[in-house]
């Protein structure tokens, strides 16, 4: 609703300077609607020229005047003018030229040749005998000086799109300068409890070390912000969006998931792989993205083609230093002494790791369907020695990737 008003201002606005409007096209028609020859005419009315445009089915529209010389310019998105001929039309002794085809892709136009200055008294699109429609266009004579002021320029045709939104410079890459920025994503939350095993939920275990966390690294001098600060749910895609807003330099995200018993304890971190076809990173995919199916569809692996493009490219840059985080995370866990799992450093396809311009990780801290996990998950000084060593893999990695920054040409 919020784009629809957006569009339906930006059409408001336009009328200011000529009248316009707009029909939905029929949903279950894809060819584009043609012009209806007979029943179209140009004819004089008194003073006045009406024209009547017809069509087989509405589509959206807009009008504004030019001068030298004087023209009435109708953009239609889109009709097919193919077969209809401009000069089959009642003419009216006003129009000295009458012409229309295609403007630019998506556009179609039609131009009338004026002669002399007039404004739009009326523009409607009648639906009345749908599928059908008719564009009544009334232009009544005005003064030279009141339709320059009509026949200013319009903007471009591409009146239909949402402007915009106003965004500011990007943030630059860390270079040591100033607090390495973290943002501290907790897994599931509200009605996404995630795991529960051995009387702890995974989505209030983690909320809780994310807290603890976030105490320790601010009084190691960094910035850090929390996706969730309660049992709230955030939506996979809003956590990503949270921290490109605030500027991260750093997402790390945090679970402590629940697998068939034998099958996975200690700490594991994943990096992006979209191609990752081990069975427990698909069981885990499905864990972790399971907001998804609770909040809404994933859209994340739609788009624009060119928009895919431009994320694999910044990719290439973000992907090998959120590859160095999660070794340089492994490496001071297991430098704490603590339990790493077999394969400490794994790719998958968790969506919360698809931001393509920030170093992202999510990092399993332990298993709740691990006897010796859930104990240390539960012990607040085992807590406080993985904290400590998070906060030194995040501190090697900073100094090594602010020194590769400050090589990066500019």
């Amino acid at each position: 609703m919020r784009i629809l008003r957006a569009v339906l201002a930006a059409v408001l606005c336009a009328a200011a300077v000529a009248l316009a409007g707009a029909a939905a096209a029929d949903p279950g028609l894809n060819a584009l609607a043609r012009l209806e020859s007979a029943a179209t005419s140009v004819r004089d009315d008194g003073g006045a020229i009406v024209i009547d445009l017809a069509l087989d089915r509405p589509v959206p529209w807009r009008l504004h005047l030019m001068d030298d010389p004087p023209r009435l310019v109708a953009d239609f998105r889109e009709v097919d003018f193919a077969g209809a001929d401009p000069a089959r039309a009642d003419r009216s002794d006003r129009v000295g030229a009458l012409a229309w085809g295609r403007f630019v892709p998506g556009w179609s136009r039609m131009v009338a040749t004026l002669d002399g200055p007039y404004r739009i008294a009326v523009a409607a699109m009648r639906t009345e005998d749908a599928p059908g429609a008719t564009l009544t266009i009334r232009l009544e004579p005005v003064a030279a000086a009141a339709f320059a002021a009509l026949a200013a320029p319009q903007p471009s045709a591409d009146w239909a799109l949402p402007r915009p939104a106003p965004v500011g410079p990007p943030r630059p890459r860390q270079t040591g300068d100033r607090p390495l920025f973290v943002v501290i994503d907790p897994g599931h939350g509200g009605i996404d409890p995630g795991a529960e095993d051995g009387g702890l939920s995974e989505a209030a275990i983690v909320l809780t070390f994310a807290r603890e966390l976030a105490e320790t690294l601010r009084r190691a001098g960094m910035d850090v912000l929390l996706t969730r600060e309660d049992d709230s749910f955030v939506p996979l895609e809003l956590r990503i969006s949270v921290a490109r807003a605030a500027g991260a330099d750093v997402l790390l995200s945090l679970h402590a998931d629940s697998l068939a018993a034998g099958e996975a304890t200690g700490a594991t971190v994943y990096v992006l792989d979209r191609d990752a076809a081990d069975l427990a990173s698909v069981r885990l995919a499905e864990r972790h993205d399971r907001a998804d199916l609770l909040a809404g569809v994933d859209l994340s692996g739609q788009g624009d083609e060119i928009a895919t493009v431009l994320m694999d490219l910044a990719r290439t840059e973000t992907a090998p230093r959120a590859a160095r985080l999660a070794h340089a995370l492994a490496d001071a866990i297991g430098a704490e002494g603590l339990r790493l799992h077999r394969h400490p450093v794994q790719g998958a396809g968790f969506s919360v790791l698809k931001a393509p311009d920030i170093p992202s990780v999510l990092l399993e801290v332990g298993f709740l369907s691990s006897d010796d996990d859930r104990r240390r998950l539960a012990d607040p000084g085992w807590r406080a020695r993985m904290q400590r060593a998070i906060l030194a893999g995040l501190q090697d990695w900073a100094v090594a990737d602010a020194a590769e920054a400050r090589l990066l040409r500019r």
